[in-house]
């Protein structure tokens, strides 16, 4: 009979023979070596130890154990789980994963179109910025031009109303001129005293052609008086 060390789980003690080891109430599952042994072993698996474990017979209201199913039953589950049930959770599982990639994907094509929408607002509101842009700057150049015009105008006006004013005041000058030149032609036509007639002759011609000058300046005066105040009408118009 052989003699056995006991292990229980921090140190081993012995050796004890059958007798003790029952007294010491071991499990099956205690490891124990003895001599010849290469490696502790449990005690269960030692044909000498079996009578050295106490049976306990099972109570009266034991749950009797679960017959084992056979293989026909077992074909039946995939994974502990009914087939049809199994391919069930299955299916839904499939498109639950479906659904989520469906979802995946159509999000991502509704933030590229988003994109795409918001590139091209912003290349409309570029556009239109530049639009009006381009329209403010031809306004802008309309009304520069409106002020040139309008400029040009008063400058144009008061050039005609200041030469206006010099010809009102040359033809006044003239009229007068003439009146004079007349009352010179009147006396010497009428004074002939210490004169030869050649004398008073050249001194008439000369009156004539002085009053002559004076007549066309004042008729050239006139005519462009006359345009001058044409212009005028033009611009007020």
């Amino acid at each position: 009979m052989n003699s056995y060390y006991v292990h229980n789980g921090t140190e081993s003690s012995g050796p004890f023979n059958l007798t003790e080891l029952k007294a010491k109430s071991i499990l099956k599952t205690t490891p124990v070596w003895c001599e010849g042994m290469q490696d502790w072993k449990t005690a269960g698996e030692i044909t000498e130890l079996q009578s050295v474990f106490r049976v306990t017979p099972p109570s009266i209201n034991t749950i009797p154990p679960i017959p084992k199913k056979s293989s026909e039953e077992a074909n039946t589950k995939i994974i502990g789980i009914e087939k049809s049930f199994f391919y069930m959770l299955s299916g839904i599982l499939v498109l639950v994963v479906g659904t989520l990639i469906f979802n995946f994907f159509e999000e991502g094509r509704s933030a590229e179109l988003q994109q795409k929408n918001n590139i091209t607002e912003r290349n409309n509101l570029q556009f239109q910025l530049q639009e009006k842009e381009i329209e403010e700057q031809k306004n802008r150049i309309i009304e520069q031009e409106k002020q040139e015009f309008e400029r040009v105008l008063k400058e144009r006006k008061q050039t005609l109303n200041d030469r206006l004013f010099e010809i009102k005041q040359k033809l006044a000058a003239d009229f007068s001129d003439l009146d004079q030149a007349k009352d010179k032609l009147a006396k010497a036509t009428d004074f002939q005293f210490l004169r030869t007639n050649s004398e008073r002759n050249e001194d008439i011609s000369l009156i004539e052609s002085e009053i002559e000058n004076l007549k066309n300046e004042i008729e050239n005066l006139k005519n462009e008086m006359d345009q001058l105040y044409l212009e005028l009408e033009k611009i007020k118009a």
